[in-house]
């Protein structure tokens, strides 16, 4: 239920057309609650045939001129109510942790190289979140409104620190088992 909040939240910051939206999904919102460009669109649609949105009237004839869409009063209602209600958390559900609980019993060959794999895609991540951090959010901006989005960015932030953190403690608990246990067949079992 929550990508067609996503697009209310970006069309009250700035009315826009899909592929505006789109855009700024990649570059903002995306970053915690991704979508598909065709979801994005077919999204649309249902808002505004539900009186959440609006097409905004064209200055230019309409074949061939992108679709801008404004958020009427009805669907900046069902945001504030969407905002308000009480949610709880979503249970983890993670691959990477249920291959290594599995790899205790079947072996962990070639678990190792995906860790280091992962790791090095989190320290990008919060590589960027950080250069963001320092662009976006310099002392001094500090608004309602920056403060609340600097505030999910700082989610992202320390979430990505979190998996740098144990992703690292996994890979040296990786190697330490193998300094320990000597070779392997892949199979967690010694040759």
């Amino acid at each position: 239920m929550s990508l067609p909040h996503a697009i209310l939240t970006a069309l009250l910051e700035k009315p826009s057309s899909g592929l505006e939206l789109t855009r700024r999904f990649d570059k903002s919102i995306g970053y915690f609650w991704s979508a598909t460009h065709q979801q994005i669109y077919r999204e649309l649609g249902k808002l505004e045939a539900e009186g959440h949105i609006r097409t905004l009237p064209s200055e230019q004839p309409a074949r061939g001129q992108k679709k801008r869409y404004d958020v009427l009063p009805a669907g900046r209602a069902e945001l504030a109510r969407w905002t308000s209600a009480s949610q709880d958390p979503k249970p983890l559900r993670d691959a990477l942790l249920l291959r290594l609980r599995a790899a205790a019993v079947v072996g962990t060959g070639g678990l190792e190289s995906d860790l280091r794999r992962h790791l090095d895609l989190h320290q990008r991540q919060l590589a960027e979140y950080e250069e963001i951090e320092r662009r976006d959010f310099p002392p001094g901006k500090d608004s309602r409104e920056d403060r609340l989005r600097h505030l999910v960015l700082r989610a992202g932030i320390d979430l990505e620190t979190f998996w740098t953190q144990w992703l690292a403690h996994a890979v040296e608990e990786f190697e330490e088992l193998a300094r320990h246990e000597g070779d392997t067949d892949g199979g967690g079992r010694p040759e």
